[in-house]
């Protein structure tokens, strides 16, 4: 008796990222093994959106909903999906792309559809702030910050939110926190307190270097308060997956903690900003979601690839800190920046 068929949802952002979804598309027919999978397609009308559609897949059996866009949509995606037997897919593009990196899922669509077509599968921790659900990171202060000036802007992609991290890092005042967890108490003065499920916010950022997607515990980094001349050094760190060995960091695991802090404000999960009060409660929940992935065999193809990126992203940044003043260096990135996003 044959196998039966599959059926697969694609949940389309049109408006996520930049690049053409219609092109994505255009791929199906061509890629996707008709003798394994059905599919549909459904577009996001509204934030929101990919929630409801996500929720009718998982309540009528599909069997895989994908998630074609930014961590955004992967987000409200995955919502409808932990707990249940329907496994999400993922076709990156969007700005950032951290789960999908860190799952070492191709940015390129072909590439991403073969994993499709592969159709194996792992199941992921996930988390909740003020339950909230987060699958790759959330957190306080800066990055928060930046999330929310990035998601006001006019143009999207990582020039953008570059050119907001350099406009806004130079003036940023850290604020005070006190951090609850089941090891105890402790205060931080902090320019921003991280939680990854996942290692990246995306573009290969590292925050939370060492956490992995299955062992159950959140991975904490906070930055505390420095100078001008960390900058270099952050920044190397950063994308070379080295963060967590600066001076200026604390890190720690835990399975849930509560950041108090003077004022609300806002937060981030997985890049989106969200106004939040004065206490924030995270904690990480379990194998909760069924996730389309790479076999290991391109996994490891992925990750040598990946480590090779980083390398040359963290000799660049690190020349470029070198060579110029940091002031100086600033400015020249955001001219640069501005210039070709203008092209």
């Amino acid at each position: 008796m044959s196998e039966r068929m599959k059926k697969i949802i694609f949940i389309v952002n049109p408006i996520s990222g930049t690049q053409s979804k219609e092109l994505i598309l255009s791929l199906l027919d061509e890629k996707i093994d008709k003798t394994k999978y059905t599919w549909e397609v459904a577009y996001t009308q509204r934030a929101g959106h990919a929630v409801e559609i996500a929720a009718q897949a998982a309540n009528a059996k599909v069997d895989v909903v994908v998630a074609v866009g930014g961590d955004g949509t992967i987000n409200e995606t995955a919502r409808s999906l932990v707990h249940t037997d329907t496994a999400l897919g993922i076709i990156p593009c969007g700005s950032g792309n951290g789960l999908a990196r860190h799952l070492h899922i191709p940015m390129e669509p072909e590439r991403s559809l073969e994993i499709l077509n592969e159709g194996f599968q792992c199941t992921i921790d996930y988390g909740k702030i003020n339950n909230v659900d987060f699958f790759c990171t959330c957190g306080v202060g800066f990055d928060a910050f930046v999330s929310l000036q990035f998601a006001h802007a006019r143009k999207r992609g990582v020039l953008t939110y570059l050119e907001k991290t350099l406009q806004e890092s130079l003036k940023y005042q850290p604020e005070t926190y006190e951090i609850e967890t089941e090891n105890g108490i402790s205060n931080y003065k902090a320019f921003l307190i991280a939680c990854g499920n996942a290692s990246q916010y995306g573009n290969n950022a590292y925050i939370t270097p060492q956490a992995t997607l299955t062992d159950g515990l959140l991975d904490v980094t906070i930055l505390e308060p420095f100078t001008v001349l960390d900058v270099p050094s952050l920044a190397f760190q950063l994308f070379n997956k080295t963060i967590d060995q600066n001076s200026r960091i604390k890190t720690f695991r835990c399975k849930r903690m509560c950041i108090r802090r003077t004022k609300p404000g806002v937060v981030h999960f997985d890049g989106d900003p969200i106004e939040m009060g004065t206490e924030i409660n995270i904690e990480l929940i379990q194998k909760g979601l069924h996730v389309v992935v790479p076999r290991t065999e391109a996994r490891e193809s992925a990750k040598m690839l990946q480590k090779a990126q980083e390398c040359v992203n963290g000799i660049k940044l690190m020349h470029e800190a070198i060579v110029y003043n940091i002031t100086d260096r600033n400015k020249k990135i955001l001219e640069k920046l501005l210039k070709k996003g203008e092209k």
